[in-house]
């Protein structure tokens, strides 16, 4: 059955149907209420809020040390081709002994000398008391470094993990002893390279054996226990012995920081800015948001940047691995105790997420602290702040920054350069570059910026954060 509808109403008999205005037509007549335009890529920035800025005038920013004889470790690199892995060469110059080796040959030689080992997790790679006749690079897994306690108990002394080295002592001194057992703590491979091989290669090298003598020349100096060149000092003496004469020796080559910069060349078409300025100006919004952009650049910069940023400034001694996985109270601790003062902990939100699942399974409540109008979280008087510039790795892993900060204080800085020309903000500019042929205005918006670490102390990482949820 169908039901007649008849002829669809026309627009006019609509319009005099309409008993009120539409708001179709009333908007045409009223002033809407609008927001400034948002942004939903806005942080919080914790990271350039604290860093102390120091005024870099000449645009480098050179760091004066004591001399160092204890040349600090890094990561060796590797190189994986299914289940076969190669350690890439030029990254054994993170080994102490190979630092500044020069012979990218010898390099690549000692490389094809390692030969791959696949342990599963709980095997004893070396036992203490044992000698000294290999040399190892972790390239996946984590391993432990297990000594004797005071009472004879097992205590694990630390941990290796991926890039890390051990056994090289034995270069510096001959039948060397393995003063603790390592064992895997995860399955892991490993990769391996006898004494006796490296050995041989230095008899048959010049460049080798020259760069071998240089460093034990440097092991025998004078040195305090962080590897500076010691300072004579004569204490608790009677009488009138003779007193040892010294001074302070410099590093020849001190680091020098140059001032980096992110920029952009922000457009707007002039009409819009002569037309449609009210009640905002357009080439002001526009700004606003470019230089947001920026600064969410440039804190990531700090964080991730090959050569100053945060992450990898960290010196080898000062990173540590977690002891199972998700961060722990007793891994906050070990970070917290590797510097004299720490001011600041900096943790991706997961991070932080997982530090307190497990201080919730332990029945431990982290406190906090107020920073301006927020209660941050805090562990032993330290405040956590939230930076989701430091990266999650592949959505389980991640790191925790520990810093002390200040100059004055030996620690961690930004540098930057104020009263620049066309300044906008401190260390950041905006400049006028004309107008095209398409009647569209062009600013360049520039920022400029670094970070320094200025004693290796001033900065830890605890490495390797178990950051997923465990499944129930």
């Amino acid at each position: 059955m169908s039901i007649e509808t008849g002829p669809a109403p026309t627009e006019a008999q609509e319009a005099a149907a309409q008993l009120s205005l539409s708001t179709g037509a009333a908007r045409n007549l009223a002033t809407t209420t609008k927001s400034e335009p948002q942004m939903q890529g806005i942080s919080s920035r914790w990271l350039l809020r604290n860093l102390p800025w120091v005024q870099v005038s000449g645009g480098t920013y050179r760091v004066n040390r004591r001399l160092s004889y204890a040349v600090g470790r890094g990561r060796v690199s590797f190189a994986k081709t299914g289940s076969v892995v190669r350690v890439v060469p030029p990254s054994l110059r993170e080994v102490p002994v190979l630092r500044d080796l020069e012979d990218t040959a010898v390099l690549e030689e000692l490389a094809n000398r390692f030969s791959q080992r696949d342990v599963a997790a709980g095997e004893v790679l070396v036992e203490a008391g044992q000698p000294v006749e290999e040399i190892f690079l972790i390239a996946h897994g984590k391993v432990n470094r297990i000594g004797t306690g005071k009472y004879g108990e097992a205590t694990v002394l630390g941990h290796l993990a991926d890039g890390d080295h051990l056994g090289d002592e034995a270069i510096r001194q001959t039948d060397a002893l393995w003063g603790f057992t390592v064992k895997a703590a995860t399955a892991a491979t490993v990769m391996v390279l006898p004494t006796a091989a490296f050995q041989e290669l230095v008899n048959r090298s010049e460049a080798l054996r020259e760069q071998v003598a240089a460093y034990l020349a440097d092991a025998d100096q004078a040195q305090n226990q962080h590897g500076e060149a010691d300072i004579e000092l004569a204490a608790g003496h009677e009488g009138e012995p003779d007193l040892p004469g010294t001074f302070v020796d410099y590093e020849l080559a001190p680091r020098e920081y140059e001032l980096s910069v992110a920029q952009t060349v922000l457009r707007v078409h002039s009409r819009v800015a002569d037309l449609y300025n009210d009640p905002m100006n357009q080439i002001e919004q526009q700004l606003k948001l470019t230089i947001e952009a920026l600064r969410e650049r440039q804190e990531y910069e700090l964080v991730n940047n090959p050569d100053f940023g945060l992450l990898q400034n960290a010196e080898y001694d000062q990173r540590i691995q977690t002891h199972s996985g998700p961060p722990t109270p007793d891994d906050l601790d070990e970070l917290l105790s590797m510097r004299r003062e720490t001011t600041h902990i900096f943790a991706h939100p997961k991070a932080i997420a997982a530090f307190g699942r497990e201080c919730s399974k332990r029945g431990i409540y982290f406190g906090s602290v107020d920073i301006g109008t927020h209660h941050i979280p805090a562990w032993r008087g330290v405040p956590i702040f939230p930076c989701g510039k430091i990266p999650v790795v592949d959505g389980h892993t991640s790191a925790i920054l520990a810093m002390r900060m200040g100059e004055n204080n030996q620690g961690v800085i930004g540098l930057h350069q104020t009263g620049i020309p066309d300044e906008y903000e401190p260390g950041l500019n905006v400049r006028f570059m004309g107008i095209n042929e398409k009647a569209v205005m062009s600013y360049l918006v520039s920022a400029y910026y670094s970070a320094a670490v200025l004693v290796p102390d001033a900065l830890g990482v605890l490495e390797n954060v178990e950051v997923s949820h465990p499944r129930s």
